[in-house]
């Protein structure tokens, strides 16, 4: 069901690589509520070609960009810019990458290089994103710019390895980008804190199948899905959150709250 919730919208979405993807679901939530938008993802995944087709089903252009790239995310703002004829009112920063991760390293042992770039495109791009269209003032007032996390940046799940640094980071980066956005120009900037996906991303982290059967049965509303998130992500970005900054926000079911479950406590006696 639609609302109008982002009528006469304009959003740029970062990170879509798949029909599963977090990024995907929400471009086309975002589409069926009213707005126009923007599609971007490296050069590399681009030319996979998967995105063509949620380009053409949003009738939105793509324009490739590296976030490590100050240049690329200039062009993309400029572009975005003259495409919709106006500034833009959200973003989804849907980003993350590790190297030590594809590796197979763990966490005791990582490559210090690595994880720079694992730091940079996961977490420092944010702050490049948010920097570029401070720079540009390619920001509406009052717009909303969502990056999604997870609570592995909170505690302790050592197969998610350097990413939970990674997040971490990126949660920093959200408040403290955010409050100075909000005081230029009432933009807000919060981190969703999202339930264990089965998206091509989430199913690279090892131990996931047993580990989203565990969060499954320690959540009272269950896991949540990419589908629930982009809902979640298009009120955020809608007028109705307007006074809703800097805040890491969980969409997980009720799993961050949650000590034990009866579920859980069956499992462990059988």
């Amino acid at each position: 069901m639609a609302y109008n919730l982002l009528k006469g919208k304009k959003g740029i979405i970062f990170g879509a690589l798949d029909e599963r993807s977090i990024a995907w679901r929400t471009a086309l939530k975002c589409h069926e509520e009213g707005a126009e938008l923007v599609l971007t993802n490296a050069p590399v995944a681009l030319r996979m070609g998967e995105i063509n087709k949620l380009a053409e089903a949003v009738n939105a252009p793509l324009i490739g960009a590296d976030v490590t790239n100050m240049d690329d995310l200039k062009k993309l703002f400029e572009e975005s810019m003259k495409h919709f004829g106006s500034g833009i009112d959200f973003i989804l920063h849907s980003i993350g990458m590790s190297l030590n991760m594809r590796k197979g390293k763990s966490y005791t042992e990582i490559d210090y290089e690595w994880n720079k770039k694992t730091l940079d495109i996961s977490a420092m791009s944010l702050h490049r994103v948010l920097r570029t269209a401070w720079d540009l003032d390619a920001l509406n007032e009052g717009a909303s710019v969502v990056a999604l996390t997870y609570i592995a940046a909170h505690r302790s799940f050592p197969d998610y390895n350097e990413m939970a640094d990674a997040k971490a980071l990126l949660e920093s980066v959200t408040r403290s980008f955010g409050y100075y956005y909000g005081v230029k120009k009432k933009v807000r900037i919060n981190t969703v804190s999202q339930s264990p996906t089965r998206t091509t991303a989430g199913s690279g982290v090892k131990g996931f199948d047993g580990f989203i059967s565990y969060a499954e049965k320690m959540s009272p509303l269950g896991n949540a899905s990419s589908d629930d998130c982009a809902g979640y992500c298009a009120t955020l970005f809608s007028d109705l959150t307007r006074m809703v900054t800097m805040q890491n926000l969980f969409h997980d079911g009720g799993f961050s709250y949650t000590g034990v479950t009866e579920a859980v406590i069956n499992q462990m006696e059988k």
